[in-house]
Protein backbone atom coordinates (compact mmCIF):
# COMPACT_ATOMS: atom_id res chain seq x y z
CA UNK A 1 0.00 0.00 0.00
CA UNK A 2 1.26 3.86 -0.49
CA UNK A 3 1.34 6.57 1.56
CA UNK A 4 -1.93 7.94 -0.10
CA UNK A 5 -3.88 5.00 0.09
CA UNK A 6 -2.74 4.29 3.98
CA UNK A 7 -3.82 8.06 4.62
CA UNK A 8 -7.62 7.33 3.08
CA UNK A 9 -8.12 3.81 5.28
CA UNK A 10 -7.28 6.33 8.10
CA UNK A 11 -9.46 8.86 7.44
CA UNK A 12 -12.06 5.86 6.82
CA UNK A 13 -11.55 4.70 10.59
CA UNK A 14 -12.05 7.99 11.70
CA UNK A 15 -15.41 8.95 9.83
CA UNK A 16 -17.06 5.37 10.37
CA UNK A 17 -15.83 4.72 13.74
CA UNK A 18 -19.42 4.22 15.78
CA UNK A 19 -20.48 1.84 12.71
CA UNK A 20 -17.10 0.00 12.22
CA UNK A 21 -17.77 -0.65 15.88
CA UNK A 22 -20.70 -2.34 15.35
CA UNK A 23 -19.57 -4.13 12.55
CA UNK A 24 -16.47 -5.11 14.63
CA UNK A 25 -18.89 -6.52 17.19
CA UNK A 26 -20.77 -8.42 15.01
CA UNK A 27 -17.59 -10.56 14.56
CA UNK A 28 -17.60 -12.09 17.76
CA UNK A 29 -21.14 -13.35 17.96
CA UNK A 30 -19.92 -15.97 20.96
CA UNK A 31 -18.40 -13.44 23.30
CA UNK A 32 -20.14 -11.92 26.79
CA UNK A 33 -20.73 -8.15 26.55
CA UNK A 34 -20.66 -5.65 29.76
CA UNK A 35 -24.19 -4.22 30.54
CA UNK A 36 -26.02 -5.36 27.11
CA UNK A 37 -23.15 -3.09 25.37
CA UNK A 38 -20.50 -3.66 22.84
CA UNK A 39 -18.08 -3.75 25.33
CA UNK A 40 -16.26 -7.76 25.43
CA UNK A 41 -15.63 -9.88 28.37
CA UNK A 42 -15.52 -12.51 30.09
CA UNK A 43 -16.47 -14.43 32.75
CA UNK A 44 -15.25 -12.98 36.25
CA UNK A 45 -14.67 -9.53 34.74
CA UNK A 46 -17.78 -7.66 35.98
CA UNK A 47 -18.42 -8.31 39.64
CA UNK A 48 -21.77 -8.47 40.70
CA UNK A 49 -21.24 -5.19 42.79
CA UNK A 50 -18.99 -1.96 42.94
CA UNK A 51 -16.00 -2.45 44.55
CA UNK A 52 -14.51 0.27 46.76
CA UNK A 53 -11.51 1.34 44.77
CA UNK A 54 -9.15 0.50 47.49
CA UNK A 55 -9.98 -3.44 47.70
CA UNK A 56 -8.58 -4.35 43.99
CA UNK A 57 -5.40 -5.54 44.60
CA UNK A 58 -2.63 -4.55 41.68
CA UNK A 59 0.26 -7.08 41.46
CA UNK A 60 3.40 -6.57 39.41
CA UNK A 61 5.23 -8.76 37.04
CA UNK A 62 8.57 -7.54 35.95
CA UNK A 63 9.55 -10.27 33.22
CA UNK A 64 6.04 -11.18 32.00
CA UNK A 65 5.58 -13.55 28.60
CA UNK A 66 5.60 -11.60 25.19
CA UNK A 67 2.18 -11.34 23.79
CA UNK A 68 1.80 -13.72 20.48
CA UNK A 69 0.77 -10.63 18.15
CA UNK A 70 3.13 -7.25 18.33
CA UNK A 71 4.39 -4.73 15.63
CA UNK A 72 2.43 -6.16 12.91
CA UNK A 73 3.32 -5.34 9.58
CA UNK A 74 0.30 -5.38 8.05
CA UNK A 75 -0.77 -2.54 5.41
CA UNK A 76 2.17 -0.42 6.28
CA UNK A 77 3.21 1.76 3.49
CA UNK A 78 6.72 1.00 2.41
CA UNK A 79 9.62 2.08 4.96
CA UNK A 80 7.27 1.68 7.89
CA UNK A 81 8.09 -0.28 10.40
CA UNK A 82 4.95 0.05 12.48
CA UNK A 83 1.50 1.55 12.59
CA UNK A 84 2.34 4.50 15.18
CA UNK A 85 5.69 5.37 12.55
CA UNK A 86 3.35 5.55 9.97
CA UNK A 87 0.63 7.47 12.19
CA UNK A 88 3.33 9.86 13.63
CA UNK A 89 4.52 10.90 10.00
CA UNK A 90 0.96 10.84 8.14
CA UNK A 91 -1.95 11.72 10.23
CA UNK A 92 -0.31 12.64 13.53
CA UNK A 93 -3.24 13.78 16.02
CA UNK A 94 -2.67 16.17 18.58
CA UNK A 95 -1.80 14.11 21.46
CA UNK A 96 0.79 11.52 20.44
CA UNK A 97 3.62 10.30 22.74
CA UNK A 98 5.01 7.13 23.18
CA UNK A 99 4.96 6.62 27.00
CA UNK A 100 5.24 3.98 29.37
CA UNK A 101 2.04 2.23 30.02
CA UNK A 102 0.80 -0.78 31.87
CA UNK A 103 0.01 -3.96 30.08
CA UNK A 104 -2.94 -6.34 32.06
CA UNK A 105 -1.74 -9.63 32.28
CA UNK A 106 -4.36 -11.51 34.17
CA UNK A 107 -7.92 -10.95 36.10
CA UNK A 108 -8.40 -12.79 39.31
CA UNK A 109 -10.69 -9.87 40.63
CA UNK A 110 -10.31 -8.28 43.29
CA UNK A 111 -6.22 -8.58 42.06
CA UNK A 112 -5.04 -7.65 38.40
CA UNK A 113 -1.96 -8.01 37.22
CA UNK A 114 0.11 -6.10 35.12
CA UNK A 115 3.78 -5.90 33.58
CA UNK A 116 5.63 -2.68 31.70
CA UNK A 117 4.70 -1.68 28.12
CA UNK A 118 4.77 1.16 25.95
CA UNK A 119 1.93 3.28 24.41
CA UNK A 120 2.42 2.48 21.21
CA UNK A 121 2.55 -1.17 21.67
CA UNK A 122 -1.23 -0.94 21.70
CA UNK A 123 -1.47 1.59 18.87
CA UNK A 124 0.74 -0.79 16.37
CA UNK A 125 -1.69 -3.95 16.94
CA UNK A 126 -5.44 -1.91 18.10
CA UNK A 127 -5.69 0.73 15.65
CA UNK A 128 -3.77 -0.95 12.88
CA UNK A 129 -6.65 -4.22 12.67
CA UNK A 130 -9.08 -1.03 13.57
CA UNK A 131 -7.69 0.23 10.06
CA UNK A 132 -7.80 -2.93 8.39
CA UNK A 133 -11.54 -3.38 9.20
CA UNK A 134 -11.88 -0.02 7.80
CA UNK A 135 -9.83 -0.33 4.48
CA UNK A 136 -11.67 -3.80 4.20
CA UNK A 137 -8.70 -6.04 3.90
CA UNK A 138 -9.67 -9.46 2.32
CA UNK A 139 -9.86 -11.91 5.44
CA UNK A 140 -8.59 -9.32 7.83
CA UNK A 141 -5.57 -11.24 8.28
CA UNK A 142 -4.23 -9.34 11.74
CA UNK A 143 -7.75 -9.27 13.36
CA UNK A 144 -7.65 -13.12 12.51
CA UNK A 145 -3.87 -13.45 13.95
CA UNK A 146 -4.98 -11.45 17.24
CA UNK A 147 -7.99 -14.25 17.64
CA UNK A 148 -10.09 -13.83 20.88
CA UNK A 149 -9.39 -9.98 22.17
CA UNK A 150 -10.02 -11.00 25.12
CA UNK A 151 -6.86 -13.35 25.61
CA UNK A 152 -4.80 -10.85 27.17
CA UNK A 153 -1.73 -13.33 25.99
CA UNK A 154 -2.45 -13.05 22.08
CA UNK A 155 -1.72 -8.85 22.52
CA UNK A 156 -0.24 -5.83 24.18
CA UNK A 157 -3.50 -5.54 26.47
CA UNK A 158 -2.68 -1.65 27.40
CA UNK A 159 -5.28 -0.62 29.98
CA UNK A 160 -7.46 2.86 30.05
CA UNK A 161 -9.23 3.80 33.42
CA UNK A 162 -12.77 4.90 32.23
CA UNK A 163 -14.77 6.95 35.10
CA UNK A 164 -18.14 7.91 35.11
CA UNK A 165 -18.11 11.55 37.67
CA UNK A 166 -21.56 11.41 38.85
CA UNK A 167 -22.74 14.26 41.35
CA UNK A 168 -25.48 13.34 43.88
CA UNK A 169 -27.96 15.45 42.20
CA UNK A 170 -27.33 13.41 39.24
CA UNK A 171 -25.02 14.68 36.61
CA UNK A 172 -22.33 13.30 34.84
CA UNK A 173 -19.28 14.90 32.96
CA UNK A 174 -19.42 14.52 28.84
CA UNK A 175 -16.77 14.79 26.55
CA UNK A 176 -16.64 14.51 22.72
CA UNK A 177 -13.77 13.30 21.50
CA UNK A 178 -12.04 15.09 18.33
CA UNK A 179 -10.58 13.39 15.89
CA UNK A 180 -8.45 15.47 15.09
CA UNK A 181 -6.53 15.91 19.05
CA UNK A 182 -6.58 11.66 19.43
CA UNK A 183 -5.20 8.32 18.26
CA UNK A 184 -8.15 6.84 19.51
CA UNK A 185 -12.05 6.69 19.74
CA UNK A 186 -12.25 10.29 17.75
CA UNK A 187 -15.62 11.13 16.63
CA UNK A 188 -17.56 9.44 19.84
CA UNK A 189 -18.40 10.12 23.03
CA UNK A 190 -16.98 9.52 26.19
CA UNK A 191 -17.47 9.96 30.27
CA UNK A 192 -14.87 11.46 32.76
CA UNK A 193 -12.20 11.55 32.71
CA UNK A 194 -10.55 8.92 30.66
CA UNK A 195 -7.06 8.06 30.75
CA UNK A 196 -4.44 5.19 29.44
CA UNK A 197 -3.14 3.46 32.96
CA UNK A 198 0.52 5.31 32.89
CA UNK A 199 3.16 5.52 35.59
CA UNK A 200 4.39 9.25 35.34
CA UNK A 201 8.27 7.80 36.10
CA UNK A 202 9.01 3.94 37.49
CA UNK A 203 6.17 3.96 40.67
CA UNK A 204 4.30 0.43 41.16
CA UNK A 205 0.36 0.83 39.31
CA UNK A 206 -2.35 3.11 41.08
CA UNK A 207 -5.14 3.55 39.59
CA UNK A 208 -6.19 6.28 42.03
CA UNK A 209 -3.50 8.12 41.56
CA UNK A 210 -3.54 8.17 37.33
CA UNK A 211 -7.35 8.97 37.81
CA UNK A 212 -6.48 11.86 40.01
CA UNK A 213 -4.19 13.43 37.39
CA UNK A 214 -6.35 12.72 34.52
CA UNK A 215 -9.52 15.03 36.89
CA UNK A 216 -6.55 17.73 36.72
CA UNK A 217 -5.47 17.51 33.08
CA UNK A 218 -9.02 17.05 31.55
CA UNK A 219 -11.48 18.36 33.56
CA UNK A 220 -9.29 21.33 34.96
CA UNK A 221 -7.11 21.76 31.52
CA UNK A 222 -3.95 21.25 33.65
CA UNK A 223 -0.52 20.52 31.22
CA UNK A 224 0.80 17.10 31.34
CA UNK A 225 3.94 18.25 32.83
CA UNK A 226 4.62 17.30 36.40
CA UNK A 227 8.83 18.02 36.51
CA UNK A 228 11.64 15.96 38.07
CA UNK A 229 10.37 17.23 41.83
CA UNK A 230 7.25 16.50 41.23
CA UNK A 231 5.70 14.44 44.33
CA UNK A 232 1.85 13.74 44.02
CA UNK A 233 1.11 12.73 47.51
CA UNK A 234 2.15 15.93 48.33
CA UNK A 235 0.51 18.10 45.32
CA UNK A 236 -2.74 20.12 46.78
CA UNK A 237 -4.91 18.91 44.31
CA UNK A 238 -3.98 15.37 45.03
CA UNK A 239 -4.11 15.60 48.65
CA UNK A 240 -7.60 17.33 48.39
CA UNK A 241 -9.20 14.74 46.25
CA UNK A 242 -7.88 11.82 48.83
CA UNK A 243 -9.25 13.57 51.55
CA UNK A 244 -12.58 14.08 49.92
CA UNK A 245 -12.29 10.59 49.69
CA UNK A 246 -11.36 9.98 53.00
CA UNK A 247 -14.09 11.38 54.67
CA UNK A 248 -16.90 10.17 52.72
CA UNK A 249 -17.52 13.10 50.33
CA UNK A 250 -16.09 10.98 47.20
CA UNK A 251 -16.61 7.32 46.73
CA UNK A 252 -15.03 5.18 44.00
CA UNK A 253 -15.72 2.16 43.04
CA UNK A 254 -14.50 -0.24 40.65
CA UNK A 255 -17.30 -1.80 37.98
CA UNK A 256 -15.61 -4.38 36.38
CA UNK A 257 -13.49 -4.24 32.72
CA UNK A 258 -13.96 -4.74 29.02
CA UNK A 259 -12.61 -5.43 25.16
CA UNK A 260 -13.55 -2.89 22.94
CA UNK A 261 -14.44 -4.82 19.64
CA UNK A 262 -13.14 -2.28 17.09
CA UNK A 263 -9.18 -1.21 18.88
CA UNK A 264 -8.51 -3.85 21.30
CA UNK A 265 -8.70 -1.34 23.29
CA UNK A 266 -9.01 -2.69 27.18
CA UNK A 267 -10.83 -0.39 29.52
CA UNK A 268 -11.25 -0.57 33.41
CA UNK A 269 -14.79 0.92 34.37
CA UNK A 270 -14.86 2.98 37.87
CA UNK A 271 -17.52 5.32 38.96
CA UNK A 272 -16.59 8.11 41.16
CA UNK A 273 -19.60 9.57 43.10
CA UNK A 274 -18.97 13.21 44.09
CA UNK A 275 -21.43 15.46 46.76
CA UNK A 276 -22.65 18.85 45.04
CA UNK A 277 -21.04 20.80 47.01
CA UNK A 278 -17.49 18.99 47.25
CA UNK A 279 -18.06 18.78 43.18
CA UNK A 280 -18.42 22.71 43.01
CA UNK A 281 -15.46 22.91 44.84
CA UNK A 282 -12.92 21.16 42.94
CA UNK A 283 -14.78 21.87 39.52
CA UNK A 284 -16.18 24.48 39.31
CA UNK A 285 -13.35 25.55 36.47
CA UNK A 286 -14.85 23.27 34.39
CA UNK A 287 -13.30 23.26 31.03
CA UNK A 288 -15.60 23.69 27.97
CA UNK A 289 -12.57 22.50 25.93
CA UNK A 290 -10.03 20.17 26.34
CA UNK A 291 -6.80 18.69 24.67
CA UNK A 292 -8.87 15.81 23.64
CA UNK A 293 -12.28 17.57 22.77
CA UNK A 294 -15.53 18.81 24.44
CA UNK A 295 -16.61 18.63 27.86
CA UNK A 296 -20.02 19.20 29.16
CA UNK A 297 -22.33 17.82 31.79
CA UNK A 298 -25.45 15.60 30.97
CA UNK A 299 -28.47 13.90 33.44
CA UNK A 300 -27.71 10.63 34.59
CA UNK A 301 -30.72 9.29 33.92
CA UNK A 302 -30.29 5.60 32.79
CA UNK A 303 -29.76 7.10 28.99
CA UNK A 304 -26.60 6.62 26.44
CA UNK A 305 -25.55 9.79 24.45
CA UNK A 306 -24.95 8.20 21.05
CA UNK A 307 -22.68 7.61 19.47
CA UNK A 308 -20.50 6.24 22.22
CA UNK A 309 -17.48 4.69 22.86
CA UNK A 310 -18.99 1.16 24.49
CA UNK A 311 -16.48 1.72 27.43
CA UNK A 312 -18.32 4.75 28.49
CA UNK A 313 -21.44 3.33 27.41
CA UNK A 314 -20.35 0.15 29.78
CA UNK A 315 -19.88 2.03 32.75
CA UNK A 316 -22.55 4.35 32.35
CA UNK A 317 -24.63 1.32 32.15
CA UNK A 318 -22.71 -0.12 35.41
CA UNK A 319 -23.10 2.71 37.39
CA UNK A 320 -26.73 3.17 36.90
CA UNK A 321 -27.34 -0.17 37.37
CA UNK A 322 -25.84 0.46 41.23
CA UNK A 323 -27.43 3.60 41.93
CA UNK A 324 -28.53 2.78 45.19
CA UNK A 325 -25.54 0.55 46.13
CA UNK A 326 -23.39 3.79 44.77
CA UNK A 327 -25.87 6.37 47.05
CA UNK A 328 -26.98 7.90 43.35
CA UNK A 329 -30.35 8.34 44.04
CA UNK A 330 -31.31 11.38 41.15
CA UNK A 331 -34.45 11.83 40.99
CA UNK A 332 -35.50 11.72 44.54
CA UNK A 333 -32.97 14.24 44.97
CA UNK A 334 -33.85 17.09 42.56
CA UNK A 335 -36.82 16.43 43.14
Amino acid sequence: MDERGWRAGRAALNAGRARLGEVASALYPDSPRVAGTSLLCREGWVPDAPVPLGDVRLEWDARPVPPAVADPADGLPSGYRTYAEAMGALAPPKVFEDRPSYRLLDVRLPVLRFGGARYFDGVNVGESAAHELAAGADGLPLRTRVGDPCDLARRPALCAITTVTVTASGEYVLHWRDPAKVAHAGGLHQVMPVGVFQPLRDEAPDMWQCMVREYAEELLGMEEKYGDGFVQEEWPFHRAMSAAREDGRLRAYFLGLGVDPLTFALDLLTVVAVDDDLFADLFGGLVPVNDEGTVSTAPFDGTVPRPMQPAGAAALRLAWRHREALGLTPGLTRG
